[in-house]
């Protein structure tokens, strides 16, 4: 019986999902056996490795899916979250700016890099790039939750509770109501 690779693949992203890391690895590396140049696979080896806390590998897999394919935001959104874990912030901006540069309206990478803003302690910076990301999508509850704490650092208090506010109300669903009902209208 021939091995499919797409088949290793599904299989190995049920395996991720229900914990089974080790097991998943095992599935992707199969398949990229098989067929090296899908870059879905070394993106999904790659996610897998960051789940079950292997970094390192998790950077390498995700690199060799993004040499692979460049357009696909996904692999380099996981990447500079991957970096940015391992403490690499100036790859971790690199990939984010170059992102960037093709996509200004990605709000994730404008989340990322007001992280890397963060974690730097460099609260005005990481403001204003959480503020980018929520004026891109105001209903991005990582942004929302990382300006209320870049607010608490700078002090601003009422920015502080106004997104605590938000938040509430994005847990309880009532902004999902009125997004569902303009959507409507």
């Amino acid at each position: 019986m021939k091995e499919n690779p797409e088949e290793l693949n599904n299989n190995g992203i049920l395996l991720s999902k229900k914990g089974m890391f080790l097991e998943a690895i095992s599935c992707f590396k199969r398949a990229i056996t098989l067929n090296q140049k899908n870059y879905l696979f070394w993106y999904n080896l790659g996610i897998t490795y960051r789940d079950s806390g292997q970094l390192k590998k998790a950077k390498s897999a995700l690199e060799k899916s993004f040499q692979l394919y460049k357009k696909d935001s996904s692999v380099v959104e996981m990447l500079a979250i991957v970096c940015l874990e391992l403490e690499d912030y100036d790859n971790a901006s690199n990939y984010c700016y170059d992102e960037l540069q093709k996509n200004t309206n990605n709000y994730n990478m404008w989340n990322t890099i007001g992280v890397i803003a963060f974690k730097k302690q460099d609260y005005n910076f990481a403001a204003t790039c959480f503020e980018m990301s929520l004026s891109i999508n105001p209903y991005n509850y990582d942004s929302l939750y990382n300006l209320k704490d870049t607010y608490a650092e700078l002090g601003n208090n009422s920015g502080r509770l106004e997104c605590e506010q938000k938040l509430k109300e994005l847990k309880n669903g009532k902004i999902l109501v009125l997004i569902m009902w303009n959507i409507m209208i």
